[in-house]
């Protein structure tokens, strides 16, 4: 196996970002395309025009981002996903990215193990790291001219991972059988000591060991009593101690209210009622009747009561 892992007749794909050297680029890409040979094997893109690229799902045998000497590429995930869309089921993608040996304010710079779980998420197994390594005065003066990064504990790390053998939302068929098994006859099989268990023949109810219950015996004289109709009946309204009637009301207080309600008329509070209006008083309920005999019985309307 050659260089970064790539043999002959693969295809490679190379992401280099704008901080990388034009000519470090140029030597990467002639010394991938010496390993796989000839036939346009080697795609260059640029990592901020990958995801409108046209590479179809599955396309790269091996991916190599970041891996230009002094590239400052940052993967998002994003680009992680792309990546992992565009490499073939098996396929690997080994990149190199810098990052913090702690976690600041800074998120463009991710730490390792970060790193390491953002490769994961977009799809990637065996996610592992090759090495770490020390920055280059060069190289920390290009991170600080396209990162604007000043502080200090930068490292470059380099990454190793690989796409599942199958591909991104592929599905298969399970061939799963429920069907229950049968014996011999077609009808499953049953234990002969359970079946004589329980059957039961004429013979049984003729064996004096047999200890049959006769259903009568468990009623008793009082269960064949015929019960009280009164005791049947449902509490009436009175009976549970109100004084109103309820709602639906059945047991007939409602009527015998309103039988009442309408039997009981004002009694006369100054005795002169009976003799007409020039006796009667201003808030008297008979104010405009006719005189009456003393003892009479005078049926007043609803609304005159109201109105008293």
């Amino acid at each position: 196996m050659g260089e970064y892992g790539v043999v002959p007749g693969q295809r490679v794909a190379i992401i280099w970002d704008s901080s990388s050297p034009v000519e470090a680029l140029k030597d990467l890409v002639t010394k991938i395309q010496a390993l796989v040979g000839a036939d346009n094997r080697v795609s260059v893109e640029n990592i901020n025009q990958l995801s409108q690229s046209a590479h179809r799902e599955s396309s790269f045998d091996v991916i190599l981002s970041g891996m230009v000497p002094g590239s400052t590429a940052q993967h998002s995930a994003e680009v992680l996903a792309e990546l992992a869309r565009i490499l073939k089921p098996g396929g690997r993608v080994l990149l190199k990215e810098l990052v913090v040996t702690e976690s600041g304010n800074n998120s463009r710079i991710k730490t390792a193990a970060k790193l390491l779980t953002a490769l994961t998420l977009s799809g990637l197994v065996e996610v592992k790291e090759l090495q770490k390594e020390a920055l280059t005065p060069e190289e920390a003066q290009s991170v600080r001219e396209h990162l604007g990064y000043q502080g200090n504990g930068l490292l470059i790390v380099q990454i190793e991972g690989r796409k599942p053998n199958f591909e991104v939302g592929s599905s298969s068929q399970l061939k799963l059988s429920f069907a229950k098994k049968a014996g011999p006859s077609g009808k499953p099989s049953v234990d002969p000591a359970t079946a004589k268990l329980w059957t039961l023949s004429a013979n049984d109810m003729n064996d004096e060991e047999m200890d049959l219950l006769d259903s009568d015996e468990l009623l008793d004289s009082e269960d064949l009593k015929k019960p009280d109709p009164s005791s049947l009946r449902a509490p009436s309204c009175k009976e549970m101690g109100k004084k109103k009637a309820c709602k639906n009301c059945t047991c007939g207080l409602a009527e015998e209210l309103e039988e009442e309600k309408k039997s009981s008329q004002p009694k006369s509070a100054c005795g002169n009622c009976y003799l007409g209006d020039a006796f009667r008083c201003a808030s008297c309920p008979y104010l405009g009747m006719p005189a009456f005999k003393p003892g009479e019985k005078i049926l007043l309307k609803e609304n005159q009561l109201h109105d008293a």
